[in-house]
């Protein structure tokens, strides 16, 4: 469902580091798991917004902090390093380019995704010349924004799949193909001169396969290496 912005004002900042959820959704984006400590650092006056945006990220157990006054977000960006910033970019009080400029300054290798519920061409280009990640529009879909977020984190080594996980989808995108074009179990085995037990294995993300197995798998599919893995890419 869409994320609509409350017309009430936040007055405080607060920190909350999220729980890892009882469940994991197969080889998706909860199948992702933080190396290591992941901060984020959440700047909206809205409070209600930031409170939503930890509550949607609380799959991954990151540490996050957030900050409703304006006057308190250079404060926050000087005191330590995040991985990833997401900010309105209108707020009251505070200028755009001035917040995008201290983001620069004290958090250079930081990520940035801006949010806004007054989009437009000037904001768009503001925040490509500051080489945001991405550049979302409220309302926003709660799924839009883990997207956004985890394509983000993955892309800098942050999040990545579990063992099992990968081996779930690497099975999955191999009997997906085989299934697409028809073919048996028996005869990908015969192709590939592997053993019947062993690719079935390998489907069901039971057994994990070396690089040499998978490049034979994919000849026998007629299908480049790389369009498997781009395909494990898609089910994140």
């Amino acid at each position: 469902m869409p994320v609509t912005r409350s017309k009430g004002r936040a007055r405080s900042a607060g920190r909350e580091v999220l729980p890892a959820p009882q469940t994991r959704a197969g080889a998706g984006a909860a199948a992702l798991r933080a190396v290591g400590e992941v901060r984020l650092l959440v700047l909206d006056d809205d409070q209600s917004i930031c409170k939503l945006i930890c509550t949607a990220l609380a799959p991954h157990k990151f540490v996050i902090d957030t900050v409703s006054e304006p006057r308190r977000m250079e404060e926050h960006l000087r005191a330590r390093p995040y991985h990833l910033v997401i900010l309105d970019y209108v707020i009251p009080g505070l200028e755009a380019e001035r917040l995008l400029g201290w983001v620069r300054e004290y958090q250079p290798d930081a990520g940035v995704l801006a949010i806004t519920a007054f989009p437009s061409i000037d904001s768009a280009l503001s925040c490509l010349r500051a080489r945001t990640y991405d550049y979302l529009t409220k309302p926003f879909h709660i799924e839009e924004l883990q997207r956004v977020v985890t394509r983000c984190l993955e892309s800098k080594g942050l999040l990545r799949l579990s063992e099992e996980a990968l081996r779930e989808a690497v099975g999955a995108a191999i009997r997906e193909r085989r299934k697409a074009q028809a073919l048996t179990l028996a005869q990908v085995a015969q192709r590939t001169s592997l053993s019947l037990g062993y690719l079935s294995q390998i489907e069901l993300g039971k057994n994990s396969a070396s690089i040499e197995t998978l490049y034979r798998i994919c000849l026998g599919l007629g299908i480049r290496i790389a369009e498997l893995f781009q395909a494990v890419q898609k089910t994140i």
